[in-house]
């Protein structure tokens, strides 16, 4: 089985040479860029990757165009963004799943580290994502944008090993970070009739809040679960705001 290893880019010069170096058991690996503006392509060039470049529109997207470019090369690919390692051990587990063909993909459990500090609570354990997929038997559903969804054509496996994701450097990564997908959310919401109530400003966000370090156990991280979960609950605050502003400055209001 000829397998790919496939990494999305854009200004990724920090992280591209390891993360490649962590696909090394591959039979190919492709740096997949987006034109980025540093030296991610000289650098992923220089460790032996081939590097396609193609104008980003959306994750999804970008993900399905990667698959295309290598239909008829590849048996199997395995999409690691810049910032994941892949560990031998899942390097191992990778080479002896894609010998089962009734699968049509395969889900990897990761440990995020954020802020420097593996999380296990909170939502981001075991975070998996499904990642190890069959070329012609996998696509990237084009509705979903961002937290890309992807629909199999067969059985979906789930894998024992993991991927390390180093996950929001610092409250400023991840701050940028959460600002879009809150506003890309309320924009979902907006687009789908949604109105925003005045007890949603209070009642989502604890929502959130007590979903995160609760019911997801971010106490067990101690005062970095309940920063997280405090995070969160204020981007989820943020969400019905910018909500309420969409339905505001909305002529048809």
């Amino acid at each position: 089985m000829i397998l790919f290893g496939i990494i999305l880019t854009r200004n990724e010069a920090v992280h591209i040479k390891d993360c490649i170096e962590s696909l090394r058991f591959a039979n190919h690996i492709i740096v997949f860029d987006s034109f980025s503006e540093d030296a991610t392509v000289e650098l992923a060039r220089i460790a032996g990757a081939e590097v396609i470049q193609r104008t980003f529109d959306d994750y999804a997207r970008q993900r399905n165009a990667a698959l295309e470019a290598v239909q008829g090369q590849a048996d199997w690919v395995l999409f690691v963004d810049a910032d994941e390692r892949v560990t031998p051990e899942l390097a191992v587990e990778v080479r002896t799943v894609i010998s089962q063909t009734a699968y049509a993909g395969w889900r990897i459990p990761r440990y995020n580290y954020i802020f420097g500090k593996l999380t296990l609570g909170a939502g981001w354990y075991p975070d998996y994502q499904t990642r190890l997929l069959r070329v012609g038997g996998a696509h990237y559903d084009p509705v979903r944008q961002v937290h890309e969804l992807v629909v199999l054509d067969g059985q979906e496996g789930t894998m024992q090993h993991h991927l390390i994701h180093l996950n929001y450097r610092d409250a400023a990564q991840f701050a940028d970070k959460q600002r879009r997908y809150s506003a890309y959310d309320a924009h979902i919401l907006y687009e789908q009739g949604v109105r925003p109530k005045a007890q949603n400003y209070v009642l989502q966000p604890w929502r959130q809040f007590w979903w995160r370090f609760v019911t997801l156990k971010g106490y067990h991280d101690g005062l970095h679960g309940l920063r997280l979960s405090v995070l969160m609950a204020w981007y989820e605050l943020r969400k019905y705001w910018i909500l309420r502003q969409l339905w505001r400055s909305d002529v048809r209001n």
